[in-house]
């Protein structure tokens, strides 16, 4: 009887319908045209999510296009979160919904995003032998099951024919672009959604080559296409996949950054826009806003030398910046949409955030890796992170060199980045990013044993590419000129926000590489922030338990924004892991991130 009455409520809440007509989007019975873009909730703070919402419509656009990131909402095997802090999809659709925007949804289970692992939960490369994105592999289809029944709960009551906003869902992501094309498996995704409750539209998201969209489309689901910048990718999409919508899923207005590279641009996409919007073709710009990848959240490209991992603010050069912000390419795209949709009255350019500087405060030695680490874990070869049950953070690998060891260093792989001590002295780093996986030892290091000491950074997993199907972290066949080290205990350091936060005030912390810092500051009022980290080395940020996300003296990026709503009147906590710097510098706040 239960159930009848919720379907009973569902069906008297509808109030729109959505649907395709041949190639055309239709809207309570007319032709629509979705003006969307991007915006993930998992990279804004949940208290501004009304205000980046508000300055999307204020654009021109009527449609939001999130990404959900499953590992975000199920951090450990089987724990679900889909309520805490920016977990809170249900709350999001529902803003989008009272600001009047429509929801292009895009769960995944993969979604890429420049997000650790594309979005896959970590404990999903536990095993060697995962196959990733495939029915061949009943492990990872039971986990993609369950994040669908989970996710379904949350999202079922705001899907349009049940009286809500999200017009479509979107299935996978960029499947075509992934190695290995079983299109069984995007079949099973399809049904599997449908046979939960998704009984709206669906679309899929992929580049526009016949080779790309062969195996990642559906009959009777629309296509979007990444990016679809000519009439001719539409009539591409048209032969792969004939009488259904096709769209631009994502336009581009900027692009990803990792350490080392230089700065944000944004890519002027006013002549995109305008082709679009001549050619009445439905699009999304990705994005219109990027946000942060606060905490351990950032993911990583094969490139360069096999690891580029991305910064942790996702600006992305978007026409609304990392703080919430206009650009002027913002304003540009406004009176470009106006022109086309003068009917529609857009809304007011919401008031800025307010910023504010903090002065320069003192930080002191806290404690250090030596003192903090927990049991060890007694392995003859050294355990990936993944085996050991650990996502990112830091794990330190021990063993002892013999009488008469000397020579080379080796590794066949260092995952990402590695600090290495002879008797808790340093002697060099490890940097995957720059293809470093050797270090001379210094002489003399075989008179006595002396203490090996790995301490291995686990940074952002590849989220794109077949790359990232063996992208474990931790050090790999250690050897000394040619012999292979044995017998490791290993020290998880998993950097937890609370655990940070419990740190005690330490006498005689090691004066070398691996320090944690605390500092305070007081404030009578709030308003976000970026913390300065420009004297500083390489590592992660706490602000009053909030992890801001990791900072690089390799640059571009040497502010972390930090939003008003984790800053408090009164005292404000600041705690610094620094894996290169070895003294407590002070650090300010700056109102911008330049």
């Amino acid at each position: 009887m239960l159930g009848l009455a919720v379907a009973a409520i569902l069906q008297t809440q509808a109030k729109h319908t959505f649907d395709f007509r041949g190639e055309e989007f239709i809207l309570d019975g007319k032709p629509f045209q979705i003006r969307g873009g991007e915006l993930d909730p998992g990279r804004v703070p949940a208290e501004y999510w009304r205000h980046r919402i508000r300055m999307a419509k204020a654009m021109g656009l009527n449609t939001i296009a999130p990404y959900i990131f499953w590992n975000d909402h199920e951090r450990s095997e089987g724990k679900w979160d889909f309520k805490s802090e920016s977990r809170d999809i249900g709350k999001f659709l529902t803003i989008c919904e009272e600001e009047g925007m429509w929801v292009l949804l895009r769960p995944g289970p993969y979604v890429c995003g420049e997000w650790d692992g594309g979005g896959l939960p970590s404990y999903l490369w536990k095993y060697p032998d995962t196959k990733f994105r495939s029915m061949d592999d009943k492990r990872y289809t039971d986990a993609v099951a369950r994040y669908i029944h989970e996710l379904a709960k949350v999202v079922k009551p705001h899907l349009v024919t049940n009286g809500g906003n999200v017009i479509m869902t979107q299935i996978e992501n960029e499947y075509g672009s992934y190695p290995r094309h079983d299109h069984s498996y995007i079949v099973w995704l399809h049904e599997i959604m449908v046979k939960e409750g998704f009984n709206g539209k669906f679309s899929t998201s992929d580049g526009a080559s016949v080779n790309m969209l062969k195996d990642s489309t559906l009959k009777g689901v629309a296509v979007g296409l990444d990016s679809g910048s000519n009439l001719g990718d539409w009539e591409t999409a048209r032969k792969v996949n004939p009488g259904v919508p096709i769209f631009s899923g994502e336009t581009y207005p900027g692009w990803l950054r990792h350490w080392g590279e230089k700065d944000w641009e944004p890519t002027n996409v006013d002549g995109a826009l305008q082709f679009l919007m001549d050619n009445k073709k439905s699009f999304s710009l990705y994005l219109v806003h990027g946000g942060t990848n606060f905490g351990f959240t950032t993911g990583a490209n094969h490139g360069g030398k096999g690891y580029e991992p991305d910064l942790t603010s996702y600006d992305y050069g978007s026409p609304i910046d990392e703080q919430g912000n206009a650009r002027k390419e913002f304003l540009q795209y406004r009176e470009t949409l106006a022109s086309y949709v003068p009917a529609e009255k857009f809304l007011a350019i919401p008031a800025p955030i307010p910023t504010m500087s903090i002065p320069a405060f003192d930080m002191r030695p806290l404690n250090d890796i030596w003192h903090s680490v927990g049991r060890s874990i007694s392995t003859e070869t050294p355990k990936t992170f993944e085996e050991v049950g650990q996502n990112q953070g830091l794990i330190l690998y021990s063993t002892t060199l013999p009488k008469g060891t000397k020579g080379k260093l080796t590794f066949s792989k260092v995952s990402d980045y590695a600090v290495v001590y002879l008797d808790h002295k340093y002697i060099g780093t490890l940097d995957r990013r720059l293809g470093q996986k050797e270090l001379d030892l210094p002489e003399g290091a075989g008179v006595i044993d002396r203490d090996l000491d790995i301490l291995v950074e686990g940074m952002g997993r590849i989220n794109y590419s077949g790359a990232m199907d063996s992208d474990r972290k931790g050090i790999f066949d250690p050897k000394i000129d040619g012999s292979v080290l044995k017998n490791w205990n290993m020290f998880r350091l998993p950097l937890e926000s609370g655990w940070v936060s419990r740190l005690a005030q330490l006498r005689g912390v090691s004066t070398d590489r691996g320090q944690f810092f605390r500092g305070e500051f007081r404030l009578e009022t709030t308003a976000d922030t970026y913390i300065d980290m420009s004297k500083y080395g390489k590592g992660v940020v706490w602000v009053n338990g909030h992890n801001l996300g990791r900072y690089w003296n390799v640059g571009p990026q040497y502010r972390l924004y930090c939003p008003a709503p984790w800053l408090q009147k009164g005292k404000n906590v600041v705690t610094v892991l620094d894996l290169e710097g070895t003294e407590a510098k002070p650090i300010q706040g700056f109102p911008s991130v330049k």
